[in-house]
């Protein structure tokens, strides 16, 4: 019985590998022409305007994400004002306050009211009138000034917002401006030590040859090693310093934090800035007083406002009217209100006259900080050129010229190490200081032109 059933297993599974294989040899061709179909159906059902709507956009973010090389002063300044979304909140603050006029200065909205005036419990007038009624129109009217009031308070309002909106816009360019700086000073610092470590290595190598020749101590050979090893550390700590600033600058133009940032190009003018007279007179424009400027007048039409609520309001109502006696007919009211309590309205006109000093006081203090940032601006402009000018005509060629003459004397075996490394790090104070005086000159330009309200 065994022996029967594993053959006739056997010939069922040979059965079924024959019936598969003719299968298959009959419905290849026919599997092969279906895929083939619907390859062409997927095709044509995907759009081809996807495809390309994906690959602009994409080419739009890389464009985005590029900037152009090298990178200016000026296109920093583009790119925060169009990236960075502070603006764009500030401007749509400035736009929601812009509807605020229309908003208090309308009409409160009419009443329709249907009633009925009388309805008696007892009896029935001929022809069938149960009770009297009516619909009328209610609408209320001041009898003062205080929606145009409520209107200039508004306008002075919006105009506030705008005003504000370019203070952010200015904060946000000196930000980005002064990201600009540090990275510039710090890109630049990296060939200054990168040749203080050529000179440091240059040390060494004298100092060995001066041990090696018996005219020197091996101490010497280790404090000039020591001195190498100390700008290598400095060297390696600016790599990070650079990434820290790139990072900052994505941040101030509103990218990417770890987009790559291309060359930069600056060169501080030495130009003198504008005399005391003109730096004030750009000062005035200040976006900070024009805000100052809308709050005074704002809070003067809210005083306004409180006092014309000593002045009634008028109400109106007109309509339709149906009596049991009379029949159908019209009807009118007219009523005033009588504010009488004048506590109230009192207290309201001393806290909007408060405020109203407040606003004049705020004003004027802020016209005597704006004058003194801006003269303050433009001496530390004054100060960066002097110290620039110093350090290239004065005191840099003098430190290299005193390294050289240490550095030669100490070769021919004259002078000692300390001399040279003395005169080294004289040279290198001095070469840094040279580039943090040109970033320091070009941060003092970009907070005159702040301080002057962008028209420096």
């Amino acid at each position: 019985m065994r022996q029967a059933g594993s053959k006739k297993s056997t010939g069922l599974g040979r059965l079924a590998s024959n019936v598969q294989t003719k299968v298959t040899r009959h419905c290849a061709p026919s599997l092969l022409r279906l895929s083939i179909v619907i390859a062409i159906a997927l095709s044509q059902t995907i759009p081809l305007d996807a495809v390309a709507q994906t690959t602009d956009q994409s080419a739009t973010n890389d464009a985005t994400t590029r900037l152009r090389s090298p990178l200016r002063l000026s296109d920093v300044t583009t790119i925060a004002l169009e990236n960075r979304a502070e603006i764009t909140a500030a401007k749509a603050r400035a736009d929601a306050l812009a509807q605020r006029p229309s908003i208090v200065s309308a009409l409160e909205d009419p009443m329709v009211s249907v009633s009925v005036d009388h309805y008696p419990f007892q009896g029935m007038m001929e022809g069938g009138r149960r009770y009297d009624r009516s619909i009328s129109v209610e609408q209320k009217f001041p009898l003062s000034g205080v929606l145009s009031h409520r209107r200039s308070a508004a306008v002075a309002d919006a105009d506030r917002a705008n005003a504000l909106t370019a203070v952010t816009e200015l904060d946000v360019v000196l930000g980005a401006q002064r990201a600009f700086f540090m990275l510039l000073e710090r890109r630049r610092m990296k060939p200054v030590i990168d040749e203080q470590i050529d000179l440091a290595a240059l040390l060494v190598d004298v100092a060995a040859s001066r041990y090696a020749s018996g005219r020197g101590t091996q101490a010497d050979v280790l404090r000039a090693e020591a001195e190498l090893a100390r700008i290598k550390s400095k060297r390696q700590a600016l790599d990070a310093q650079i990434r820290g600033a790139e990072a900052m600058l994505n941040a101030a133009l509103g990218r990417p934090i770890a987009a790559e940032i291309p060359e930069l190009a600056y060169r501080a003018s030495l130009d003198g800035p504008g005399s005391i007279a003109e730096v004030l007179e750009l000062a005035e424009g200040r976006p900070e007083l024009a805000a100052g400027t809308a709050e005074v007048r704002r809070a003067s039409a809210e005083s306004r406002v409180m006092r014309s609520m000593y002045k009634p309001m008028a109400t109106v109502k007109a309509g339709y009217a149906e009596t049991m006696a009379e029949g159908p007919g019209a009807m009118l009211m007219v009523g005033v209100s009588i504010p009488i309590w004048r506590k109230r309205l009192s207290s309201g006109v001393a806290e909007a006259q408060a405020m109203e000093r407040m606003a004049d006081a705020d004003l004027a203090a802020m016209r005597r900080m704006v004058a003194g940032e801006a003269l303050a601006a433009r001496e530390e402009v004054v100060s960066a050129q002097v110290q620039v000018n110093l350090l290239r005509q004065d005191v840099l060629p003098r430190a290299k010229v005193a390294f050289d003459a240490a550095l030669g004397s100490y070769s021919s075996g004259q002078g000692t190490l300390f001399t040279v490394i003395d005169a080294a790090q004289a040279l290198w104070q001095a070469q840094g200081d040279e580039v943090m005086a040109e970033s320091a000159l070009g941060e003092a330009w970009a907070k005159l032109e702040r301080a002057t309200g962008g028209r420096s």
